[in-house]
């Protein structure tokens, strides 16, 4: 199963190839996505994301995981979220969003098996 393109992302809206839905912040991997509700582990920008963010992520199996920040990098990925993918054998990529989604695209297209959390606005 291959990691679906995100088809667009403008401030506040991310689409992922053959998906009806528009997401602010999603989640994406091998087969599939779906938002990525904050709410769900108390997520905030600042300490930012935790490894229970990635935890669904990472049960897919996936080799590399990128992280969007946000458009303006106001997400912070403290360095316990970095080790906690490196422990699991998982290459990760923290970046600005529009280029986040450039390298999880380009890495969906050479067939790796991504998957990543973006964060669509600030």
């Amino acid at each position: 199963m291959s990691s679906p393109e995100i088809a667009s992302l403008s401030w506040g809206q991310m689409k992922v190839k053959g998906c009806s839905t528009t997401y602010k912040d999603c989640k994406v991997w091998p087969g599939g996505s779906r938002t990525w509700d904050w709410r769900e582990t108390g997520t905030n920008h600042s300490p930012g994301v935790q490894p229970a963010d990635l935890e669904e992520v990472v049960q897919k199996g996936v080799q590399t995981v990128v992280i969007g920040r946000g458009m303006s990098e106001a997400l912070q990925v403290p360095p316990s979220t970095v080790d906690y993918l490196k422990k699991h054998g998982i290459d990760v990529l923290v970046l600005q969003t529009e280029k986040a989604v450039a390298e999880y695209n380009a890495l969906a297209a050479r067939g790796v098996r991504v998957g990543g959390v973006f964060h669509s606005t600030c």
